[in-house]
């Protein structure tokens, strides 16, 4: 916690030089309340890192794809010359992200995550998969990521400006 805790502090001090009057003072305390209640419901005083930094990924104001790589790349393994995401690492990654909408009572069951990986794999023979299948597969907006592209749009339609007048 005390990592993340320092983490936060440094990206929000970071985001407030950048962004003078548009960050809360208290946002790093607020994002790792918000942390705590996604990732230690049972009070250990622990959340992974890389939890964490899956939720930060998800909910940052980046683009979709932008945010697809980043989860790609900080949950799948060097093999070789490739970088690949195996089965379990995608398990991974989906309970990760489900603990978000699951905070607001939107969440899905396990074998959500189970039939999300079973389409994400459909086809392959492999153990892992690379990242264009990944990013095709995200594209395909499947139901257990559904909120994310969702939030995505309400987020970037938040700046549309339209030059119309209403009766």
């Amino acid at each position: 916690m005390q990592q993340i805790s320092r983490m936060l502090m440094k990206l929000f001090q970071r985001a407030r030089l950048e962004k003078p009057g548009q960050v809360d003072p208290r946002a790093a305390e607020f994002t790792l309340s918000l942390l705590i209640a996604m990732y230690d419901r049972s009070g250990t005083g622990y959340v992974k890192t890389k939890s964490a930094a899956a939720a930060l990924i998800s909910l940052s104001g980046d683009t979709l794809l932008a945010k697809y790589r980043a989860l790609f790349q900080f949950y799948a393994v060097p093999d070789g010359k490739e970088t690949l995401i195996t089965r379990s690492a995608l398990r991974s990654l989906l309970t990760d992200l489900n603990q978000i909408p699951a905070i607001v009572g939107e969440g899905c069951t396990l074998s959500c995550v189970e039939i999300a990986i079973h389409d994400c794999f459909h086809g392959v023979l492999n153990a892992a998969i690379v990242e264009e299948k990944f990013l095709s597969w995200l594209r395909s907006e499947p139901a257990i990521l559904l909120w994310l592209p969702t939030c995505y749009r309400l987020s970037a339609t938040e700046m549309v400006s339209h030059q119309a007048r209403c009766r």
